[in-house]
């Protein structure tokens, strides 16, 4: 499945590799894009959104 998150402080590149680090310990087979301009978080996973979320949020990162 593909989700789609909004995380409001990702502020640069380096945010946004931290974030797709978070979610590839997770799931090493997961596609991960970032946009810091948007704060768009996509990812294509079998993981579930909550846990995906809690990724984000366990990595310091606030989701809407």
């Amino acid at each position: 499945m593909t989700l789609t998150i909004k995380v409001p402080d990702m502020a640069c590149a380096s945010c946004g590799e931290a974030i797709k680090k978070a979610i590839m310990t997770l799931d090493s087979d997961a596609v991960v894009q970032t946009d810091t301009n948007t704060k768009l978080v996509s990812v294509e996973t079998q993981v579930s959104e909550a846990v995906i979320r809690e990724a984000i949020m366990n990595a310091g990162y606030s989701v809407a």
